[in-house]
């Protein structure tokens, strides 16, 4: 098996990969940065949409796992003590995949350019640094609503934990295709009106995002990474086709998950 490691780059992090490097491939595993079969993450999620985002191209042949050596990872599994018995199970243990479902964002813009695609694995963000975002909402091609305010979120269902959980959005189990679109503090008064609860839509329904008035910049990130951009016609999110996958050696339901990191107590954990 080939194999790769992307470490947030402070000192215990790089510490752990040097380990895990030298041990795995004492174990006649490869290391291989070009076409790792599996990607070990070592920092907190921030480092895991790094090694998600790096290895995007290949997320049909790619597995990920985390270690996380600052605060409780929601994507990272393992802890730096357990390092020993994870090179182990790497090394001797073959890996159940788990899929989870990611969001796609096409921007399109009026001069009929080149579409814009992107993938997520947490959310999009989409806001401006010039007054309000106003944007019709369509959903399944038909107008929802339009929207006036801070910004909206769109998130999937492993990243409804994420940004989506502080702007008061559900949390999704990921078992379920669907895409979250949640309000960043909408405008609602007697002449303006959304619904202003988030909206969980399946896999089959795209939301379709046209700008009003003004030609504006907007302010779109695609997880970490942020962008401006001008002259958008329109903001496409849906369920993506493709989906990430993560090697799992031993069961970490998702509620455990959600409980960890934002229930129990640290003696609890």
């Amino acid at each position: 098996m080939k194999f790769a490691i992307v470490s947030k780059g402070d000192e215990r992090s790089n510490k752990i990969q040097a380990t895990m490097k030298q041990y795995l491939t004492d174990f006649d595993l490869e290391y291989d940065e070009a076409n790792p079969d599996l990607v070990i993450s070592i920092g907190g999620d921030g480092t895991f949409l790094e090694a998600f985002h790096q290895y995007i191209d290949s997320l049909d042949s790619t597995s990920f796992i985390g270690v996380h050596t600052g605060h409780l990872g929601f994507y990272a599994d393992w802890t730096p003590d357990e390092v020993e018995k994870l090179i182990i199970e790497i090394a001797k243990t073959p890996f159940q995949v788990v899929e989870y479902p990611l969001l796609e964002v096409t921007i399109r813009d009026h001069d009929g350019g080149e579409e814009n695609r992107f993938l997520a694995l947490n959310e999009t963000t989409i806001k401006t640094g010039e007054g309000s975002v106003v944007f019709d909402v369509e959903i399944k091609g038909s107008h929802f609503e339009t929207f006036r305010g801070d910004g909206l979120c769109i998130s999937t269902p492993s990243g409804s934990t994420a940004y989506n959980k502080a702007l008061g959005g559900g949390i999704i189990h990921p078992s379920l295709e669907a895409i979250q679109l949640t309000e960043m503090a909408s405008i609602n008064n007697r002449v303006f009106r959304t619904i202003g609860s988030p909206l969980i839509l399946p896999k089959h329904h795209t939301c379709m995002l046209k700008p009003l008035g003004s030609k504006k910049t907007f302010l779109i990130a695609i997880d970490h990474f942020t962008k401006n951009y001008a002259g958008v016609k329109s903001i496409q999110c849906r369920v993506a086709k493709e989906r990430v996958r993560f090697a799992r050696f031993r069961p970490f339901p998702f509620w455990d998950r959600v409980r960890d990191s934002f229930v129990a107590d640290d003696d609890d954990v």
